[in-house]
């Protein structure tokens, strides 16, 4: 929060006696339909009622505290789902949920049957475009405006973009293109200075600038204070607004965004419904693209939420009044990204050439111990992946070795960067790709389901999953040391728990490692999946009184092949076993592999069936509804023997 910027109203506000006015409230039409003064009321409630749902069931707090006079100003002015709201990453989302009939969906948000923590358009038609990652609501919601031109229909555009999305590459190509492509529309700059950890760069500072100048926000908040203390100064105080839009220049240098052809009106008191009510009305009379700079608190409402405002990003069930997180048990095993994090610490200390690379996710990928350790070492780029790959390909021309921790999901958005700029040049960078498989709560938009197939077809990448926390930092050692682009995938939770080496060691490149041995079933697995596969091998072996072994690929590229041409010789099955898509995936490299030796093995592939995956309560009750459960794996490779005995 800027320092100069005062909220107009206290974050906490009481409830008022009598009726309570969110349950009536069951479309946008019934926001309208409230009077001024019963705003603050709804505004309050809503922040009750998004405390009370997220201490039970985990999500987006912070964002969507500190959008709540916002969204219901939206729905004050514009109409959806005739106009069109584009929310970027949408996970301030909760609010408009909550205003469009979804109340009672709400109350299971990121459970099965319960609403997506993001915006979905398979969920309400109020919801215009679906988004999961930053920085696409400009594009989108240009797309929607042009659209509208070309059919000649006069419906509202409403890009509403954190400032973090402002870091993004996509966004700042959008904003290029607005004024050649529309003549309306309407942007909203959400700025909290924070996307999940604060803002960092440029941008972020250039905002922090256009809402703390002195001059102009002390003559803004004086004369608006004379005016209302005149007779008639509401009237006299819309002539000064309508004045100061026109010549704020003189007081404040032209803004970036003038600069690309948006009407720049701003900064605006983001928990002043009234003020943005003003300023909504003005925009969306406005035949030119406009850009409402909104000044808001992230976590506004929650002490908690205000006070430590990256861990209430997103996380899970918590305790509204100290915000404690539920069911973090003392003693329970380190996650993996704090594995990882800590292990970076110790090598980045023995060596000055590796580099922490991160876009806006310290915490989340465990490169916050790095920062704090040896800060020299360790860079935050924002939310800009394709700029963090394309740096960590410099560096690594010049003698370094970056290591890039980016979530499965978010790597995709660098693809074209991962083969060009590094692969293709053959530069040694490691990639740390943290959430990799199911994330069960966030649904389709964050499982890291697809890095397998799309890092395999790519040449001399080394592909790694380990299946415990000491794997983890053995494969870290292994990348380190080799001189091409390496990727780690490993998944969100916590680790083993069980002990290990004391020092890592790097492994051998495309090892496998042999768990069980087995003459009549060998079961390949990737990565945590291992520990699935000897529970399948000891149900079969014992139910079925068949041989099984299990295999630890510990490699999704290279294959072992001399391992498993050997294993050919001697089953009758192979089946493998990934928390990734089946297609393109491990248990396609496997079938490749064979293919080329001519080895008339069958293999069943276990994983992800080829559709996106949707979010729910567990992980468990996803594999389950996939035919992933424990029980379904067994009934699946007794089918496939049956099969087998009656060819």
């Amino acid at each position: 929060m800027p320092a100069s910027f005062q909220p107009s109203q206290p974050a906490s506000v009481l409830l008022a006696d009598g009726p309570r006015l969110l349950p009536t409230i069951t479309s946008p039409n019934d926001v309208k339909g409230l009077s001024a003064s019963q705003l603050p009321q709804l505004a309050a409630e809503i922040r009750e009622e998004l405390i009370r749902v997220t201490a039970l069931n985990g999500g987006h707090i912070g964002p969507n505290l500190g959008v709540v006079e916002l969204t219901i100003a939206l729905h004050r002015v514009f109409s959806t789902p005739r106009d069109k709201f584009v929310f970027d990453v949408a996970h301030q989302g909760y609010v408009h949920k909550l205003l469009t009939g979804r109340r009672e969906l709400l109350q299971k948000v990121r459970q099965t049957n319960g609403a997506s923590g993001f915006l979905c358009r398979s969920e309400s038609p109020h919801d215009s475009f679906g988004a999961g990652h930053a920085g696409t609501a400009l594009s989108a919601a240009l797309g929607m405006a042009t659209a509208r031109d070309l059919a000649g229909t006069d419906e509202h555009v409403v890009a509403l973009c954190g400032d973090a999305a402002f870091t993004c590459g996509i966004t700042l190509e959008a904003l290029n293109n607005v004024v050649s492509s529309t003549k309306r529309l309407v942007v909203i700059l959400n700025d909290n200075e924070w996307s999940i950890a604060r803002n960092v760069g440029a941008i972020a500072k250039y905002l922090t600038k256009l809402s703390t100048n002195s001059t102009y926000n002390k003559l803004h908040h004086d004369v608006e204070k004379f005016f209302r203390s005149l007779p008639g100064g509401d009237d006299m105080h819309r002539v000064w607004s309508k004045w100061k839009r026109e010549t704020k220049d003189f007081f404040v240098e032209s803004s970036l965004f003038e600069k690309f052809g948006l009407r720049y009106i701003g900064p605006i008191d983001g928990h002043n419904i009234e003020e943005l009510i003003k300023n909504l009305e003005f925009a969306r009379d406005t035949d030119t693209p406009v850009l409402l700079h909104v000044i808001t608190e992230k976590g506004r409402g929650l002490d908690a939420a205000r006070a430590h405002p990256e861990k209430f990003h997103g996380l899970g069930a918590f305790d509204p009044t100290t915000g404690e997180s539920k069911g973090s048990a003392s003693g329970a095993p380190a996650n993996y990204q704090d594995v990882f994090g800590r292990e970076m610490v110790r090598l980045a200390q023995q060596n000055p050439k590796i580099i922490g690379i991160t876009g806006a996710m310290p915490s989340g990928t465990g490169l916050n111990h790095l920062a704090a350790a040896v800060p020299k070492q360790f860079f935050d780029v924002g939310i800009a992946e394709e700029h963090a790959v394309i740096f960590a390909a410099g560096l690594a021309t010049q003698g370094f070795h970056p290591v890039v921790a980016i979530y499965s999901t978010f790597l995709q958005r660098a693809y074209d960067n991962i083969i060009h700029d590094v692969a293709l040049q053959g530069l040694p960078v490691t990639f740390c790709l943290d959430r990799s498989g199911l994330s069960a709560n966030d649904g389709p938009t964050h499982h890291g389901l697809f890095d397998v197939a799309y890092l395999r077809c790519v040449p001399h990448a080394v592909i790694m999953a380990p299946r415990d926390e000491h794997l983890l930092t053995a494969m870290l050692q292994t990348a380190l040391a080799y001189q091409g682009p390496a990727f780690i995938r490993y998944p969100r939770g916590a680790s083993t728990g069980r002990p290990g080496p004391a020092v890592p060691t790097a492994l051998p490149l495309g090892t496998a490692e042999l768990l069980r041995p087995g003459t009549d079933v060998m079961i390949w697995a990737l990565g945590t999946m291992c520990a699935d596969a000897l529970v399948l091998a000891d149900t079969l072996a014992r139910e079925d009184g068949i041989s099984v072994g299990v295999v630890d690929a510990r490699f999704a590229k290279p294959i072992d092949r001399q391992l498993l041409l050997s294993q050919a010789a001697e089953v009758r099955l192979f089946v493998t076993l990934e928390d990734h898509v089946v297609t393109g995936g491990f248990g396609t490299a496997v079938l490749e592999t064979l293919s080329d030796t001519e080895r008339p093995v069958p293999v069943e592939r276990l994983g992800w069936p080829d559709e996106f995956v949707g979010h729910g309560s567990s992980i468990a009750e996803l594999r389950a509804a996939h035919g992933l459960a424990p029980h379904q794996l067994v009934a699946r490779v007794r089918s496939r023997l049956a099969m087998l005995q009656t060819v």
